[in-house]
């Protein structure tokens, strides 16, 4: 089935769409993006994205080019269009093609940004079956520029820092500067000791994701103690647990760090309720 995509204004099979060569996203990775998680053809966090995509934008001085509910609007019919139930919804939004390349910014009164949206589905995305055995992570050093805090379209030492990964059979990795774990390629990273949350405070130096917010709202719900701080990889070994989240994994138990299992090596009861608790909350609030 040919998917049906957004550009620009235009929906579009997929095989019609096509984006200029000197669009400063495909040169210059000018652009950010966001992911939408759809549950039972609902969308997941649909605000915390738009409004994440809003701060983005404005950290790279451009204007959200239409209104949260023209947004959602499109987003509801690539749902409609391709009979998506779950799976989600990548949106990406460029500076724009100017026509040339060229390091100073473009006008925006005669550069109009690109705005790209489409589909994927993922038919077992919140049955995941590595939810139900966790994920093995390796430590790698985080050589990123200093503001991750953006959701920039620079993804190339993520992708690589997977691609390490694999290289030792594991599954991801967690990156680690001045000798603390900042994030993980895509995702937060946490552990869990005696009852108690750990994970990195809010800063330029990790992405402020959108699920973060909402597990350690709901682990506060649920009498779980939560400390935002540094921490190190030895620390994270030593855990009962350890998790990530993101938009599209939710809540991802963690079994391994460096080859060292935690615990017994299988997904622990707390992570396991925490992607419960998560998963019923976010789909009860679906839109």
């Amino acid at each position: 089935m040919t998917r049906t995509v957004y550009l620009n204004g235009d929906y579009l099979p997929e095989t019609e769409a096509k984006v200029s060569i000197f669009d400063r996203a495909f040169l210059m990775a000018d652009g950010v993006y966001e992911v939408t998680s759809v549950l039972d053809s609902k969308l997941i966090d649909f605000d915390g994205h738009a409004k994440r995509l809003k701060r983005s934008l404005n950290a790279l001085h451009m204007d959200m080019p239409m209104t949260r509910d023209d947004l959602l609007g499109i987003h509801r019919e690539l749902v409609r269009a391709n009979d998506l139930e779950n799976g989600m919804i990548y949106l990406q939004i460029t500076r724009g093609a100017p026509g040339d390349r060229d390091f100073v910014f473009p006008d925006p009164e005669t550069c109009p940004q690109t705005v790209v949206l489409f589909t994927q589905s993922k038919p077992d995305l919140a049955d995941s079956p590595a939810a139900k055995k966790g994920i093995k992570v390796v430590s790698i050093d985080d050589i990123r520029w200093g503001r991750r805090d953006i959701k920039s379209v620079q993804l190339l030492y993520p992708s690589m820092g997977k691609m390490m990964a694999k290289a030792q059979g594991a599954d991801d990795a967690w990156m680690v500067e001045d000798g603390f774990v900042t994030e993980g390629t895509s995702n937060n990273a946490y552990f869990i000791k005696d009852n108690k949350i750990i994970t990195r405070g809010l800063s330029n130096d990790i992405l402020h994701g959108i699920t973060r917010a909402a597990v350690l709202r709901f682990a506060a719900e649920a009498q779980m103690d939560v400390e935002e701080r540094n921490f190190t990889i030895e620390e994270a070994q030593s855990a009962d647990e350890a998790f990530i989240t993101s938009a599209t994994t939710f809540v991802m138990p963690v079994v391994a760090i460096d080859g060292k299992a935690l615990g017994n090596g299988t997904p622990g009861p707390r992570a396991a309720r925490l992607r419960e608790i998560y998963l019923d909350e976010s789909c009860k609030a679906a839109i």
